[in-house]
């Protein structure tokens, strides 16, 4: 099953649409041709003068001047811009970031492009991914843009830097990488909202809207989402980090109906799935804590968290599953994880074994010493992850001292 992303809502959001496009296109030579009711909407005609090219046009194998594609307008809050498929080459062609503070032009209002990121977009759009959610364009060279209302088209010049990119920079750097190693990419239809003549106040208005109205998804969603996601968008340490989550919340495991899922009602007390992804997965990661120990299965590494958690709740007895105790809350959970990685693995490995008992014999832990969530309420997420690190590392036992090794 193929995961793709909802349609953002707002006052100038990312719109795009679903429907069966009235046209294809069809590689011709380097070039394209858009077919429409049988006939050419875009061709190597006499009026093109097809020997002025552009670097762009060039690199990408756009030998045509021009082309014509249909539109959906649609007005909101007396702001107007159409709605298009239009095919990656033609939008990389046309398309630019200005930047504010770099470029001194109306418009300007993008950020420095990220090469991390346009690294991920090109190897996602590389494996299949799809891009349901538009690019917005300000279309600046208003005669390389031409409207027939009649047959509700868009005539449009490909020239370089026709058109700003309000929002998608990092979408179509991506995809412009990706062409460059598979030209077939060239067709990928893109949905693309185009404003025309914006100026730099509006062109803020809707970068803002896009950017900072929206409320993100909530990681604890995204996590439980990846258990039917495409593998081409899954994170794979963060979709392992989530299965051994789904253990430790079975009957008789360590947090037995403790860790919040999606979907659920809200109540006090309880690990959220984010909190038990996020802390396990650098663990799981390549070359992460249990891969430099060679922790590389699903079953080992389940249970030497599973094992750790049982031997703290052997610790705790009947106080494990009550709210005083402070693991029964992010903070604890989170602690204890970094706990388990810093101390409890190296311990374990010295002594060939990650055990309950083992586990167990590097933490001298009774009534008095154990951490109540008291203790922590009031601090600071990170401030509270580090009281409950250090509490374990009080109670930890560190086997052999330097001076018993052989040099």
């Amino acid at each position: 099953m193929r995961s793709t992303k909802s349609p953002t809502v707002g006052r100038h959001a990312g719109l795009w649409i679903q429907a069966d496009p009235p046209f294809h296109i069809e590689a011709v030579r380097g070039g394209t041709h858009i077919i429409r009711a049988g006939k050419p909407l875009l061709s190597r005609s006499k009026s093109h003068n097809f020997n002025a090219k552009s670097k762009n046009e060039m690199e990408m194998g756009m030998a045509t001047k021009s082309i014509e594609l249909p539109f959906l307008q649609v007005d909101q809050h007396g702001k107007k811009f159409f709605l298009v498929n239009m095919p990656a080459s033609a939008l990389v062609a046309v398309s630019y970031a200005a930047v504010r503070g770099k470029d001194k032009e109306e418009g300007a209002v993008q950020r420095v492009l990220n090469s991390k990121r346009i690294s991920g977009v090109k190897e996602f759009a590389q494996s299949g991914g799809v891009f349901p959610n538009s690019i917005v364009m300000n279309w600046i060279d208003k005669n390389a843009i031409k409207v027939d209302p009649k047959n509700r088209t868009l005539k449009i010049e490909l020239k370089e830097r026709s058109a700003q990119l309000i929002d998608g920079q990092h979408r179509v750097a991506g995809i412009r990488e990706a062409i460059r190693e598979n030209r077939a990419l060239e067709e990928f239809e893109l949905p693309v909202a185009i404003y025309t003549g914006l100026s730099t106040k509006e062109c803020a208005d809707i970068f803002l809207s896009i950017n900072t109205e929206q409320k993100p998804v909530h990681r604890s969603l995204v996590f439980d989402l990846y258990a039917v996601a495409d593998e081409s968008i899954v994170d794979p340490a963060a979709a392992r980090a989530r299965d051994i989550a789904l253990e430790l919340n079975e009957i008789g495991a360590p947090y037995e109906g403790m860790i919040k899922f999606p979907g659920e009602q809200p109540r006090k007390g309880g690990v959220a799935l984010s909190t038990v992804v996020t802390s396990i997965k650098p663990l799981i990661e390549e070359n992460g804590v249990f891969d430099q120990v060679g922790l590389a299965t699903f079953e080992n590494q389940t249970a030497v968290v599973s094992n750790f958690f049982n031997a703290l709740k052997d610790k705790y007895g009947k106080l494990w599953f009550d709210r005083q105790n402070a693991f029964m809350f992010a903070s604890g959970f989170a602690g204890g994880i970094e706990f388990l990685a810093m101390r409890i693995v190296p311990f374990c490995v010295t002594s060939k074994s990650f055990s309950i008992r083992t586990i167990s014999s590097a933490i001298e832990m009774d009534e008095r010493s154990l951490l109540l969530q008291k203790e922590i309420s009031g601090k600071a997420g990170g401030e509270a992850q580090k009281a409950v690190f250090s509490r374990l590392d009080e109670c930890f036992v560190s086997g052999e001292k330097a001076d018993e090794y052989e040099f």
